[in-house]
Order: structure tokens, then sequence, then C-alpha cells
């Protein structure tokens, strides 16, 4: 059985990707066409990849493994959460801290740290403590609990990592690329896919969509853990003895993790200071080529006054019957002119983003029927209830939310 239906990637709006100037050439080979100035991707390809990255998921999971489930675009939060916790695997939907692979031992601290406060919350510390640093300590628990709540039961680095977009997670996929895990991830047209071992082309912007891969990727991890239990009921180990077992690391694994995440902070540091140099030597350039056009600029002004003076000279005077003798051409064809205000309409209807969605009207009002407001410059539309509704120039008008989802857009913050 098909671990998702063609029906189910169309209904998610999977197949919408970005608009055409706004892509990465390496997505060639995932796109299938264009559409109203929006790439299409090809969902026979999503679906052999979504399919590779299912099998993958599971028998990692059936060996012991655990993959990080990474999301932190607001459309994103709640999926990832969700399918993450509903699966048993860690997660990060608020913020990616710098350093949470590369620099795990560092990040295990600061969980450590929110463990003992949960601690001292529940046994009633913080009750007998002074106002003032009981409520700072509560304050501080609940941002280490925002950032890192979701991989409080992680105690080591993770075997490989799901992400929904590797463009605004691209410090999670730097890292797990720099450690060697494998990284899984929807990967949108302005995306770069060689940077993901298992590519699943498809929206990563449509809440839907997100929600819909989430789950494909919960799915693999359940049955990974029924495979699992399975085999170790099959051989009579109890299956926490079981667990133990396979995702134990040995020394040599532990050592050999241990010199790659030194390795990856060495590189950063070195990555930091060539960037700074490189900065350094740039404004040191900038400064010399600013200094060498004030100095230019004089001469370069008075060679312009010397043309233009030359030209006023060389300039015949039988010019001026020659405008008059245009004009009466100009007045005998005025249908002419008029041609191009005609075809104004045919500007808007470039514009159109598919059933459900309509230009502005001549005034740049409202359409009858399409209240939703769509900037397609950013991808977001307004609801009329939202915050910037009526601040925002509409450049296309939807009838209901769902069309602008499936037009690629996301809501803005309301």
């Amino acid at each position: 059985m098909a671990v998702i239906t063609m029906k189910q990637l169309l209904d998610a709006g999977v197949h919408f990707g970005h608009q055409t100037r706004r892509w990465n050439p390496k997505m060639k080979r995932f796109i299938h066409g264009e559409r109203n100035g929006i790439y299409i991707l090809d969902l026979n390809q999503t679906l052999n990849r979504v399919e590779d990255a299912y099998v993958y998921v599971r028998d990692l999971v059936a060996g012991g493994g655990t993959i990080l489930f990474v999301g932190t675009k607001r459309q994103a939060q709640d999926s990832i959460q969700s399918y993450a916790e509903k699966c048993g695997m860690p997660y990060v939907n608020q913020r990616w801290l710098g350093g949470m692979l590369t620099n795990f031992q560092t990040i295990q601290k600061r969980v450590d740290k929110m463990k003992e406060y949960r601690r001292m919350r529940d046994s009633g510390e913080f009750d007998a403590m002074p106002k003032k640093e009981a409520l700072r300590l509560s304050r501080e628990l609940e941002k280490l609990e925002r950032n890192l709540g979701g991989i409080a039961q992680l105690e080591k680095a993770p075997n490989a990592v799901f992400v929904l977009d590797t463009k605004l997670e691209h410090t999670a996929v730097t890292e797990a690329n720099k450690l060697g895990l494998p990284l899984v991830a929807v990967v949108d047209t302005n995306c770069d896919p060689d940077l993901v071992d298992y590519v699943i082309p498809g929206n990563d912007d449509a809440i839907r969509a997100g929600d819909l891969m989430c789950r494909v990727i919960s799915d693999a991890v359940a049955e990974g853990h029924f495979i699992r239990a399975k085999k170790a009921e099959a051989a009579g180990v109890p299956q926490a003895e079981a667990a133990a077992a396979s995702t134990e690391r040995s020394a040599d694994e532990q050592a050999a993790v241990d010199a790659a995440q030194a390795e990856a902070r060495a590189a950063a540091a070195a990555e930091a200071s060539a960037r700074d140099a490189r900065l350094a030597a740039a404004a040191a350039e900038a400064d010399a080529e600013a200094t060498a056009s004030e100095a230019e600029a004089p001469a370069e002004e008075a060679a312009a006054a010397v043309e233009a003076h030359a030209a006023e000279e060389a300039a015949p005077a039988e010019e001026a019957p020659a405008v008059e003798a245009a004009a009466p051409a100009e007045e005998a064809a005025p249908a002419e002119e008029e041609a191009p205000a005609e075809e104004a309409p045919a500007a808007s209807e470039a514009k159109d983003f598919g059933e459900g969605s309509a230009p502005a009207n001549a005034d740049g009002s409202m359409p009858e029927g399409f209240p939703i407001k769509g900037n397609a410059d950013s991808m977001k539309f307004h609801q009329p209830d939202g915050r910037w509704y009526e601040a925002t120039v509409a450049e296309v008008w939807f009838a209901t939310p769902e069309a602008a989802t499936a037009a690629g857009f996301t809501e803005a913050g309301k």
C-alpha cells in the first residue's frame, strides 16, 4: 500500500512552488512546469521520494535510531510539535540555537539546568524563595522550556534530522552536514537539493503541505517502533533492554562523534575569522574606490559640460520644421495611440493566481466576492480582520483563505 496518494498531495497544495523569479536552478529536474508565474513541481517524483524517505526513517527507528524534527516557521510549529510528540521523537519548533548539534555537550548542560529548575518548581522550592528571585527563575525556566523543551529527553546527538524548510533552517542543515548526519527534508523550488540526503520536492510554506509531510515521517517512526518491538519480542529480550542496547554508542563511536563536533567547532571559528578578514578587505577597497571617485568627479563634470556645449552648436537649424511636419502625421492616427489603453486589462489577467483569485478593479478597489488581499512580492495574504489589512496594497484578491493557500500564499500575522 502506498504511503501517500497523488490526491492527498494535490489537496494539500504540495505541487505549488515559488514564483519563477525566486528559484534555485538546481531544482530544475524536479519542476514540471510553470503556471501564472509560479513553478509547479512534479508530483510523480515527490511520490517516489516520499516512499524512499519513509523507508529510510522506518528502518532507522527499527534499528534504535532517533530523528530530530526541525521547523521554526510559524505555519510549521504546531505540526512539528504535535507529530514529534505523537511518535516520541525530539523536535525544535521555536528557535534553532547555534551549536545544537556541533556543540551538543554545551546544549546538554542547558537542558540539565532546565530539568533542575523544573525539579525546584515541582518540589515547591520556588515558593520558599524571595518573590523577586522566584520570578526571575520562573522566567528563565519558561525561556529554556520554549527553546529546549523539545529536546529534553535527547541524551545524545540524533541519528538523522528532518527539516521542513532548508532555506530558513540553514544553520541546522549546515551543522548536520558537518557532522555527517543524514538529512530528510521538504525542498521547495528556491532551495538547494544538494545539501539534502533524502529530498522530498514540495511546498514548504503551506500549512496543509507541511502537516502532511510531518504525518508521513511520524507514521514511518511509528512503524519503526512497531517493527523493533516485534523483533525484541521474538528474541525474548525485554523492550527496554533492547532499546538501551541498540541506541547506546560504543566508546569508539562516541569518540568519533566528539572528534567530529570538535572539528566542526574549529571549522566554524576559522570560517568566522576568514569572513571578518574578507569584510575588512572589502571595506578598505570600498573606501579607496570612494576616494578615487571623488577625485575624478570634477574632471568628469567639466568634460560633460564641454560635450553639451559642442552638441548645442552642432545641432542643425532645420530640426524645428521637421517637428512641425511630423505633427499632422501624429494627428492622423489618434486611434493607434488609444490602442494600448484598451489592452491594459491584460496586465491584470497575467497576475491571475488560479481559481478563487481575481485582480483588483480598475480603480484599485476590491472585486465583489473576493475580500482577501494578497501581496505577490511577500507571498502573504491578509484577511479582513487582520492587523495590517487596511495598510496592505493588494496585487491580487482571493475569495477564501484556501484559495490563497493553494496559490502558494501564507497568511500574514493578525
